[in-house]
């Protein structure tokens, strides 16, 4: 007996410790798991749930099945006009911020010491919160007592209505951002930049190769993964600005800069219709998964990695 015993617990030794390295790696990740869990799919699944009721916190809810989304697409023209101001937002954001990160990517490429001080002022915009930057640019650009205009009427130019005129007001947004994020995607491909091997230039100096036809052959290709990341993160930020837009113009004037999660913002705590508030975050949803599948579906198939 005391032999078959000594037998076997050699072997519920060895079946402790694969069993242990087995579940290590879940139980490492399974606070991660837990937090997005709680805070990411659990508030997902509960938006697409309420927004197939009427429900406005006093009254119990009530199911009206697709009316909400019926109502968002046909009857209340107002969800068309923000997902317009979204679009064209995010279409500017995206052209602008990868153009003239890359532009201060190649300006400040080379290790110079004004270059190092240039790339340390660049990056501190990206550090203040984007609520104080809007308080500080709502001054600025205020139509009577503001920097820009101020400046404008010492070279006796014309002020604008940077924020009260719906021609300027969501480009006057856009300037903000870019303000506030360009130095910081700027750092992220002068990092890439530095990476690219001098030896490909060089053999393309040999060629006689013009410098636009290296940037677009040579530099373009070799910084596709960092600008296809810009494509995505920037698309997917832009699609949920809120702050600025909050501060600046509280989606006016009129409905100018009215966008999509300002549009929800309002219908849920303004008006405390929270079941169609969560019928247009869920649209949103939607639309942010449509970009990411196209994303990778057709930019992302160019992109070359070393």
């Amino acid at each position: 007996m005391s032999k078959a015993k000594n037998n076997a617990s050699p072997a519920k030794r060895k079946c402790g410790p694969r069993l242990m390295d087995r579940l290590r790696p879940y139980l490492m990740i399974a606070p991660c798991i837990a937090f997005l869990v709680v805070f990411t799919l659990y508030p997902v699944v509960n938006m697409i749930y309420l927004s197939f009721f009427e429900y406005d916190l006093l009254t119990p809810k009530k199911f009206v099945g697709l009316n909400n989304y019926y109502r968002l697409f046909f009857v209340n023209v107002d969800f068309w006009e923000a997902f317009k101001h979204t679009f064209y937002y995010t279409v500017a954001e995206v052209v602008l911020l990868i153009t003239l990160g890359l532009l201060l990517a190649m300006w400040v490429r080379k290790s110079t010491f004004l270059n190092a001080i240039a790339q340390r002022v660049m990056f501190l915009p990206h550090l203040v919160a984007m609520l104080t930057v809007a308080y500080v640019f709502q001054w600025l650009m205020d139509d009577r007592s503001g920097l820009f205009n101020a400046v404008l009427n010492f070279f006796h130019l014309p002020g604008l209505n940077w924020l009260n005129s719906s021609k300027t007001a969501l480009m006057s947004v856009v300037i903000v951002s870019i303000w506030k994020n360009v130095g910081y995607y700027a750092l992220i491909l002068l990092s890439s930049l530095k990476a690219i091997p001098a030896e490909i230039y060089e053999a393309a100096d040999l060629d006689d190769a013009r410098p636009l036809l290296k940037f677009f052959k040579i530099t373009v290709p070799m910084l596709s993964p960092q600008i296809f990341f810009l494509l995505v993160t920037i698309t997917m930020g832009s699609f949920k600005v809120f702050e600025s837009i909050r501060v600046l113009t509280g989606g006016g004037p009129g409905s100018s800069t009215d966008v999509l999660v300002y549009y929800i913002y309002r219908y849920a705590i303004s008006n405390m219709k929270y079941g169609y508030a969560c019928a247009a975050g869920t649209i949103l949803f939607v639309i942010l998964m449509v970009f990411m599948v196209v994303y990778f579906r057709l930019p992302g198939k160019r992109v070359h990695y070393q």
